[in-house]
């Protein structure tokens, strides 16, 4: 008995230990992808396809959806024109000297830019914030009148004829390096055809190209009567807001306000016509207008009629130092009519310069019709107390004329504007960034 317990014991093992398998071990290997991903900053160049730069040597037109940069001295040559939609927005890089963002319209090219009241043209600097569509951001402008200088100006230059020393037939426009053919003006041509200018505003210009040589917002040299120049605004220039080199070209509704020199300057025996403007002086300010007469001997004779010339004034004290009503110099021959002069404290006026001016007075080449004066008003609403009689607005200077005692024959102080005298109605300026 005791051997089988022994065999039932031994075969109970072997079947124990036959039940029993051996562990399995399995590897798994896990292959893990990282992707890594690397972001790239590339700056788009907003104006790739809406510089000009350099001349423009053949036709073309802007596209109105964009925002042009001006880069650099840019001439519409002879033969050329350019074409510039309403609602277009130029804005010139920065800079100063021979190479100042500038826009040149040369003898014999054309520009016809025509923008309307709801759609004016700008000119600006590349400073300003104005977006597509003549908009500001919520913050407004960036830029006001006085910011100055950021870049060059309008320059148009024709074959009309223009008065000038040694009686050269051409001259090579103030503002342009003389290397620069392209800054040449005057001919022999009156109706000269230069393009179509209107509804356009030049804001913050009048960069320094040399020692006291800066752009003027619009130049006109030698322009002639084919030329169309209607509702211009000047605003915020370095030197004169626009300057008429000769030539014979109408202008009318022409707005200047902020201007660093002279808001109207007319140069070169200039024989056209100015109907209706508005100049609006600042602290920064020189004249309202100055005039010159002929260089050479050919003659010419300028008219400015419906005018309104607003004085820098605060509280019966004048602001900055200079902003007389206007000067006469050089032997000036014209004719001033209908123009209202307002806001001017006691010790501005209407000046003949010297015996030259005194002379053409005289002789009934300078004229004056319909002058009135409107003095500023104190804190109190009261006329302030330091203004002068018409007798002293108007000053001869050398004293070789009858200038001072006949202004009572063509000019008055006056309490408010009167009808047909002055600009009628500043409303046609709504769409100008001085009535924003």
């Amino acid at each position: 008995m005791k051997n089988l317990n022994l065999l039932f014991f031994a075969l109970f093992s072997l079947f124990i230990s036959c039940s029993e398998e051996e562990p399995i071990t399995e590897y798994i290997v896990v292959n893990e992808t990282v992707t890594v991903t690397e972001t790239n900053t590339v700056e788009v160049d907003p104006y790739a396809d809406s510089t000009l730069e350099g001349n423009i040597t053949e036709d073309a037109t802007l596209d109105a959806s964009k925002i042009w940069l001006l880069k650099g001295r840019v001439a519409v040559e002879d033969g050329v024109t350019l074409n510039i939609p309403a609602g277009t927005i130029i804005k010139a890089a920065s800079g100063t000297g021979a190479d100042a963002s500038t826009l040149i319209v040369a003898r014999g090219g054309k520009m016809i830019a025509n923008g309307t009241a709801d759609n004016p043209i700008i000119m600006t600097a590349a400073a300003d914030n104005i977006e597509v569509g003549g908009t500001y951001p919520e913050s407004g402008p960036a830029l006001n009148v006085d910011t100055r200088g950021l870049w060059g100006g309008l320059l148009i230059l024709g074959k009309a004829p223009s008065s000038f020393k040694s009686d050269v037939t051409e001259l090579q426009i103030e503002g342009i390096p003389t290397s620069d053919v392209n800054g040449l003006y005057g001919g022999d041509v009156t109706d000269d055809n230069s393009g179509s200018f209107q509804y356009i505003s030049i804001r913050h210009g009048g960069a320094e190209i040399g020692e006291g040589n800066e752009i003027n917002g619009l130049t006109l040299g030698g322009v002639g009567t084919g030329t169309t120049i209607n509702q211009i605004e000047v605003v915020g220039n370095v030197d004169d807001g626009i300057e008429f080199f000769g030539g014979t070209v109408n202008a009318t509704n022409l707005l200047v306000w902020g201007q660093g020199d002279d808001a109207i300057d007319i140069d070169q025996a200039y024989a056209g016509t100015i109907d209706g403007a508005l100049v609006v002086l600042t602290a920064a300010s020189d004249h309202g207008f100055e005039i010159d007469g002929p260089e050479g001997s050919a003659p010419g004779r300028f008219t400015i009629k419906n005018a309104t010339v607003i004085g820098a004034t605060d509280d019966c004290d004048a602001e900055g130092v200079d902003g007389e009503m206007a000067d006469f110099r050089k032997g000036a021959t014209g004719d001033l009519l209908d123009v209202l002069f307002k806001e001017f404290a006691g010790g501005k006026d209407i000046e003949l310069d010297a015996s030259a001016d005194a002379a053409t007075y005289t002789a009934g080449t300078l004229t004056f019709t319909n002058i009135d004066i409107l003095h500023p008003l104190d804190g109190d609403g009261n006329v302030c107390s330091d203004t002068e009689s018409v007798n002293k607005i108007f000053d001869d200077r050398s004293d070789e004329s009858s200038f001072e005692t006949d202004a009572s024959n063509f000019a008055e102080i006056v309490t408010e504007q009167k009808e047909g005298n002055g600009l009628a109605d500043e409303s046609i300026f709504s769409w100008t960034f001085y009535k924003r």
